[in-house]
Parts: structure tokens; sequence; C-alpha cells
């Protein structure tokens, strides 16, 4: 798949695991914009953005809910190791490039307001959505990649026909484990389950839909 990479890259975002025991890799630091869409839970977008900054990105959240980050901007340091929280709609450019790319997570609830700061060359944008919204769908259009947790059986319809799910996809997205996600990309589709690590646990927790 162009977004998830085996064997893992160098410049790849250990995702989890897929069905068969393999890492799956994002591929977020590129030369090029990328727009990630994630409908789920906070505790996975707190780990994806934890190990982007330990390839060596930095990482700038946009959150209604700083508080929430608080945290794990301490454990990294208050700011100095490669993540940086800021109020909605407040993200200054962040001067992306080849050796220092950046991801930039918008934590703006249902309907997040457009943004000021964008993907663009080296500097990825994720999207966290906690339900499907009347937003979803044309966030998702622009996606080059999207996630999805376990969602309600009439979220799972919808997101079937927006996407082009198949149905045994949509009858099983009701039943996800905590910390599992169907990432899709250009027509392809995997199963992964995010494993956290010790000191990931010892941070956020376990694996959670809910906050």
């Amino acid at each position: 798949m162009d977004a998830l990479a085996l064997p893992i890259g160098d410049d790849g975002v250990i995702a989890g695991v897929d069905a068969d025991g393999r890492p799956a890799v994002l591929g977020l630091n590129r030369p090029t914009p990328y727009d990630v869409v994630l409908i789920g839970g906070l505790w996975t977008a707190q780990v994806l953005a934890l190990r982007a900054a330990a390839t060596g990105a930095r990482v700038a959240v946009e959150t209604g809910r700083p508080q929430a980050w608080q945290r794990m901007l301490h454990a990294m340091g208050g700011g100095q190791n490669g993540l940086t929280v800021y109020d909605v709609g407040r993200v200054p450019p962040q001067g992306a490039s080849a050796g220092t790319p950046v991801l930039v997570v918008r934590d703006c609830g249902m309907r997040p307001p457009r943004g000021r700061v964008v993907s663009g060359p080296w500097q990825s944008l994720l999207t966290l959505l906690p339900y499907l919204s009347p937003v979803a769908p044309g966030l998702l259009r622009r996606a080059r990649l999207a996630g999805i947790q376990r969602v309600s059986p009439d979220e799972a319809a919808e997101l079937g026909r927006t996407m082009g799910l198949p149905l045994a996809e949509v009858e099983s997205l009701p039943a996800l484990a905590d910390g599992v996600t169907l990432w899709c990309a250009d027509g392809d589709r995997q199963y992964v389950t995010t494993r956290p690590t010790d000191a990931e646990t010892g941070l956020l927790g376990m694996p959670r839909r809910m906050d």
C-alpha cells in the first residue's frame, strides 16, 4: 500500500501490527501534502503523535481540550522536545522541511473549523473526529489515508456508502476492539492493532475508544 508500507522505513511511524503480526507503518514524513483522517479515540491519536515525535518529527497539536494533552506535553519536556499544543485557530506556520518534518494533529471536535495550517511538503495533517459528523464525508474525500475505529451500525453503514467499503467490513466496524483501526488508502484496507509499549501505557493508559 502507498500509505501502509512494509518493511519498516526510517521515516515510518509504527501504527501497530496487522492480522499476521507484521508491523504496519504509516509513512507520514513526505515531500508532498498528506492528509489523514482518524475517526476514533484520542488515545490512538496520542500514540501516533508520540511515535511521530520519536522519528524526529515535530508535532503541533491544535485542540479545544488542551488539558487532555498536558500530561503528554509535560512528559516530553514542556514543548522543548518535539510537541507543542495550541488553541484552536492559533497554530503558527511550522516551517517544515526535509530535515524537520512536521505532523499537525487537529483535535477540534466533531466540526473542526477551517484550519490556518494545512498539509504541505514535509508537513502531514491528521484530523481526529470522535464520531462521524456532517463534515466527515468532505474530509474523507480529501484525505489520502483514513482510519476508522469502532463506530455505531448507522455510522458504519454511512461510511460504507461514503468510502465504498465491502459489506463484511461495514459489519465489522461496530465490533472492533479497543486499539484496532481499519486503515484505508486508495482502495486498499488493513486492520491494525496498536499495542502500546510499557512507557506509552504508563503515560496514556491502555487502549480505549472512548475518552
